[in-house]
């Protein structure tokens, strides 16, 4: 059999019959139907696309507070450190400096002072509402050093009962602590025991021209050398903490460290034996509305910071979901269990993953509302279509209701007013040719009512419309 003839380029062509005939095949389709459909569709879409970007798409911002410590102090440090990191990425992190972790947990707490995470150090207790408080992990130890004056040694610190003792400034984690501490030993302000806010090397000095008789030293006041400098003072000892099992048991923040002998200076081995130290987690908070991908750059820099090794800790184990004081935030705990970024962050620019996670985002409800809601719009159409006649017959077996029994002739004129009413309604509305049938069906039977109603002759006479 020989092949057909290929087609020319005219005959390919639609004809132009048919372009003339599309405006009637498009005017056979209800667009107000097909509009009430389509329309809540879209609504809906646009809907989830604006709650899921509200709630959990927003930009993050471009910069955020930091209340870190005085001037000087690890604290500040490790601050500074973390700003580095976060310009890196483009983000800007404003430094406060403050008297300390307490004061820093009180500016966190403040809705006023507008900080957005804080250096802390766990086991403090604030007097504001800190529901709303999270926290990013563990990022180093602060262990606590007691040095004293003594001709021999102390083991508990209740011996220290009657004497001075420089326990910090207001507002620091070190005094926190060390009234913690002593009141656990029976040891309060207002006692025969005197206390001050000297420390670091006012604590230190005070200490050397015995102006007091113990200090409690901690973070900056407790540097490596600080501590060598001191073990290497005739008459000045190190509190051993031999009841530490029992402090890490009344105190659950505190930890229990030993320092092997020899770790502060191995040409005197110094200390003498390994030494016992109790030592508080610094933890990071902040706010639980604090944006997701912030939450992984700042543990990120934190792991940059605080992940080697030193004296007090191994290599890799900090920072840590564990010892917490607050609750772990949810995108902490989930960036600790897999270990790293989310893969749009760790091969994109910051602001280039910013941008394409919210457009996801706003796809995302769009293709789950809106291609099943499109794939369905012949059915939802042909259904409404099939609604409207059905409404019809409806309104014609109400108009054949009213019919029975005797009429008058004002009242069967109304009823065909009504008939007239329902026809005129059928063939104004564009109905697609799939439905022809049952419109004309439903005409027949609009025509069979109004013969009933001895409406023939008035059919006849009628106008067509």
């Amino acid at each position: 059999m020989a092949p057909a003839p290929e087609a020319t380029p005219e005959q390919r062509q639609p004809s132009a019959a048919a372009w003339q005939d599309f405006p009637q095949k498009m005017l056979r389709i209800s667009w107000w139907d097909i509009s009430q459909i389509i329309v809540p569709i879209l609504l809906l879409g646009a809907l989830s696309a604006y709650l899921t970007l509200h709630f959990g798409g927003a930009a993050p911002p471009h910069t955020i507070t930091i209340a870190a410590g005085p001037v000087g102090s690890n604290f500040s440090a490790v601050a500074a450190r973390y700003q580095a990191i976060l310009k890196r990425n483009g983000v800007t992190l404003k430094v406060v400096q403050t008297q300390g972790s307490l004061d820093n947990l009180d500016r966190l707490t403040d809705p006023t002072a507008h900080v957005d995470v804080a250096l802390v150090q766990s086991g403090l207790t604030e007097t504001n509402d800190t529901s709303d408080l999270v926290s990013l992990g563990s990022m180093f130890y602060q262990p606590l050093t007691i040095f004293y004056r003594s001709p021999k040694a102390i083991e508990r610190l209740s011996e220290l009962t009657g004497q001075r003792i420089a326990i910090g400034p207001e507002g620091s984690g070190t005094r926190a602590l060390a009234l913690a501490l002593l009141k656990g030993n029976e040891i309060e302000p207002g006692q025969a025991t005197q206390l001050t806010s000297d420390e670091g090397e006012g604590a230190r000095s005070a200490l050397l021209k015995k102006q007091v008789d113990a200090i409690f030293l901690s973070g900056d006041s407790a540097a490596g050398a600080t501590i060598r400098e001191m073990l290497h003072t005739d008459g000045i000892r190190l509190f051993d903490y031999p009841q530490a099992n029992a402090y890490v048991r009344r105190f659950p923040y505190l930890n229990k460290l030993i320092v092997p002998a020899g770790a502060f200076d191995l040409g005197e081995n110094l200390p003498h034996e390994d030494q016992i130290l109790l030592a508080p987690t610094v933890e990071l908070l902040a706010h639980s509305s604090l944006h997701p991908a912030l939450t992984d750059l700042l543990i990120a820099a934190a792991q940059e910071v605080h992940g080697h090794a030193s004296v007090m800790q191994s290599a890799g184990q900090f920072p840590t979901p564990t010892m917490n004081s607050f609750p772990i935030a949810d995108e902490a705990a989930r960036y600790y269990k897999s270990g790293d970024r989310s893969f749009v962050y760790r091969h994109l620019p910051f602001w280039l993953a910013s941008l394409f996670s919210r457009i996801v985002v706003v796809i995302v409800p769009l293709v789950v509302v809106l291609v099943p809601g499109l794939r369905f719009l012949p059915q939802l159409y042909r259904w409404r279509i099939a609604r409207r006649i059905h409404r019809r017959y409806a309104e014609l077996m109400a108009v054949e209701r009213q019919a029975l029994g005797t009429l008058t002739e004002e009242r069967r004129s109304a009823l065909l007013e009504r008939l007239r009413q329902i026809e005129r309604s059928v063939i104004s509305h564009p109905t697609p040719g799939s439905f022809a049938d049952q419109v004309f069906i439903l005409r027949e039977h609009i025509q069979f009512v109004r013969q009933n109603l001895g409406g023939a002759a008035e059919l006849a006479t009628a106008p067509a419309h």
